[in-house]
């Protein structure tokens, strides 16, 4: 199969197309023929080898842990899917080599959900990662209906998924942090947005009153924006980081999102319904994984990258 994958760990230009094995289908093993890898900021981290304290590395490596596609192959023990599936799948496995910037990977089976015929393959791409981040960050913080919640980068490829998640449970009053530039994009979302910086405890006040304070929040960006957060909420145990732990000496939950078919049927369920929409800002082929890379690494993009395979 071509893949894009790298032999030292580095700049963009590390990364290169070339023919490696196809992947091997284990017994409860789902194998998609690709169709789009989204591209996340971890896939960079990984890049560069800044994560290799934390999971088992082996070169060469694939990068890419989201994937849409059509499944090839299916192992005996595998129930829920059939070959000629659409599908799309959070494809982080506990090593880090096997990714999903390939023609063909394989995916355990209770990390895969059905791909929705109403979204597009690259739309289904850029929903596992974000989505269930997204979903898992707001549980940890235990959104509710009734609540004010405040969303740090709240356009960005988690943040704009996380704020339609949030008003499909039924979140009347979202408030998310933004660049000027994305304001209009996130009230087309139906947020009301407010800039980053040190007068965000003023717009604050303006907009919810008393004393300025939400019921909770969850933080896509982390740095200034995430400690602000500590003094904005209620109840520190009410706010949420997927990106910093130190969100935890705060008093609040660090998210760290795992697999879940189950979590990403009800995503998928919620796209179909047009409750929730993936923002594809740019698409890619395959072989220019290193141009999605760089474009990631400027920042602000709003919306999902996502890379595209014939």
């Amino acid at each position: 199969m071509r893949a894009i994958a790298l032999d030292e760990y580095g700049d963009p230009d590390v990364m290169t197309l070339r023919e490696l094995p196809d992947p091997l289908v284990g017994p409860d093993t789902v194998r998609i023929r690709v169709r789009a890898a989204g591209v996340n900021p971890v896939d960079h981290l990984i890049r560069a080898g800044h994560l290799q304290g934390a999971y088992p590395h082996h070169l060469p490596l694939i990068p890419g842990w989201d994937v849409a596609g059509v499944v090839d192959q299916i192992g005996a023990a595998v129930t829920r899917f059939r070959v000629g599936d659409e599908v799309m799948a959070y494809a982080r496995k506990d090593s880090v080599q096997h990714g999903t910037y390939a023609e063909l990977v394989s995916v355990t089976e209770r990390a895969c959900a059905h791909k929705p015929a109403a979204i597009s393959f690259a739309e289904a791409g850029g929903l596992p990662l974000a989505g269930l981040t997204g979903l898992q960050a707001l549980t940890a913080a235990s959104v509710g209906p009734s609540d004010v919640l405040l969303v740090n980068a709240a356009a960005g490829g988690v943040g704009h998924i996380a704020v339609q998640i949030a008003r499909a449970l039924g979140v009347t009053r979202v408030i998310g942090t933004a660049s000027p530039a994305n304001h209009d994009f996130l009230r087309s979302l139906g947020v009301e947005p407010v800039e980053y910086g040190d007068e965000l405890p003023k717009q604050l006040a303006d907009l919810v009153g008393g004393d300025g304070r939400v019921d909770v929040a969850v933080d896509f960006h982390g740095g200034d924006g995430l400690r602000a957060i500590a003094g904005l909420v209620r109840h520190p145990i009410r706010h949420a980081s997927v990106v910093d732990p130190a969100v935890k000496e705060q008093g609040g939950r660090y998210v760290f999102v795992r697999p879940d078919g189950v979590e990403l049927e009800t995503l998928g369920s919620l796209a179909a319904g047009g409750r929730l929409r993936v923002q594809v800002a740019k698409e890619f082929p395959l072989e220019q994984a290193a141009e999605a890379h760089r474009l990631i690494e400027q920042g602000h993009v709003q919306g999902k990258v996502v890379l595209t395979v014939d």
